[in-house]
């Protein structure tokens, strides 16, 4: 089963660093978010990926072109123009990298892979979300329903402490960072159906989470894996820099893999 990711984005609240790369390719821990996400479809064994590009997507390219090179130590021999890599760690995948449009909407994008995906069930994500989801169960609950479309739904953490405050004012506890309003968001993480093609209709224009997602609620298509766990979408500078703090102390929850 293919794992298809939208990496095209702007990345306009980040542009302290998407202003000289594409988002997905910001980097935790020393490789980029987008590595993190495939990991994580690896962990389970998804190995195929369909990365759909379009702001700088060269960057991606070139990144995966040149992947021995970046993630390993190596030995350039320049008078024979031969290089050695020492510690190979290659990863078993399969990934193409399709141009889908510098201004193209999700929807337009994932219309564009058609081709590429075939007519068969396929994962989709965001290239910028992390999350410690399990992916068998994801898609167990989705052979189960039997729809097109499967949305994980998750609930983002607070981003202020919250106060318990008495009805004389006094404070009786501080709360660090609740979850959310007890309100349910889209998280990414799809499993969808080749009819989820039929709903996008409006051509590099079409916003997947417009018309489509809302056009399959109301036909009964979509339903919801609501995952209780992690999940930090990369939003800003700020959530960059917490998701490299917990990955530097060794508690990032998303590493679901060994190595």
């Amino acid at each position: 089963m293919k794992v298809v990711l939208l990496a095209g984005g702007f990345g306009t609240r980040l542009s302290e660093e998407t202003d000289i790369k594409p988002k997905p390719m910001v980097e935790i821990g020393g490789r980029p978010i987008l590595w993190h996400i495939m990991k994580t479809y690896s962990a389970y064994g998804f190995n195929e990926f369909v990365i759909l590009l379009g702001y700088k997507g060269y960057f991606i390219k070139e990144y995966f072109a040149n992947y021995f090179l970046h993630q390993n130590n190596v030995t350039i021999d320049l008078s024979l123009n031969k290089m050695e890599v020492l510690n190979n760690s290659a990863e078993p995948w399969k990934v193409t990298l399709l141009d889908t449009g510098l201004n193209s909407m999700t929807g337009g994008r994932i219309r564009r892979a058609q081709e590429f995906i075939g007519n068969e069930t396929f994962m989709l994500t965001y290239g910028d979300g992390v999350a410690n989801i399990d992916i068998n169960n994801l898609l167990k609950f989705h052979k189960a329903h039997g729809r097109s479309l499967t949305m994980t739904s998750a609930q983002l953490e607070g981003r202020f402490g919250a106060l318990d405050i008495n009805k004389n004012n006094k404070v009786c506890e501080f709360k660090e960072k609740p979850k959310g309003d007890g309100g349910w968001i889209n998280a990414g993480y799809f499993v969808c159906e080749p009819k989820v093609f039929d709903y996008i209709t409006q051509g590099d224009e079409c916003v997947f989470e417009h018309a489509p997602l809302q056009n399959l609620a109301v036909d009964g298509e979509l339903y919801t894996y609501k995952h209780d766990g992690f999940w930090l979408p990369m939003d800003t500078l700020r959530d960059k820099h917490e998701l490299n703090k917990m990955w530097n102390k060794n508690q990032a929850p998303w590493k679901v893999w060994d190595r």
